[in-house]
């Protein structure tokens, strides 16, 4: 298995579905990657072995407004259900953490749905806290 930059030819949409979010089109996923490829404040990374992926992980870097320096958050992370516990998570984690510290970011944000308790335990066990009890997530849609 290895872990490298996702491309645009790279055919993530099966996994974005097990992530929740089912694509429409592969072409508009082709192009937000290219996207994500083009911009030097965000990474994605791929897992693949026999040229099948198995995950992929996507981090963008965020310049602190209260003070000096930047942080990063991981926007999504997916690892197909046929390659879990083998690993896979924790290398594309590994590699977005790399970015991140190349970057010079202070610290590294994910979030995860509440429904989503083993990947709750599998950020803690690298040891990402859980702050849900020190503060809130609001949305609003605007388009």
């Amino acid at each position: 298995m290895r872990i490298r930059p996702a491309r645009s030819t790279d055919a993530i949409d099966a996994l974005l579905e097990e992530l929740g979010y089912p694509q429409q089109d592969p072409a508009v996923t082709a192009a937000r990657l290219q996207t994500w490829a083009e911009d030097p404040a965000g990474a994605a990374y791929v897992a693949e072995a026999d040229n099948r992926l198995l995950g992929v992980i996507a981090v963008h870097v965020i310049p602190f407004f209260e003070r000096e320096g930047t942080w990063a958050r991981i926007v999504a992370l997916v690892v197909s259900s046929q390659a879990r516990r083998q690993g896979v998570g924790t290398l594309l984690l590994e590699a977005a953490e790399s970015f991140a510290t190349t970057q010079g970011c202070l610290r590294l944000e994910v979030t995860s749905s509440n429904h989503r308790a083993p990947a709750h335990t599998f950020y803690q066990s690298h040891g990402y806290t859980n702050q849900s009890t020190t503060s809130s997530r609001f949305l609003r849609t605007l388009k």
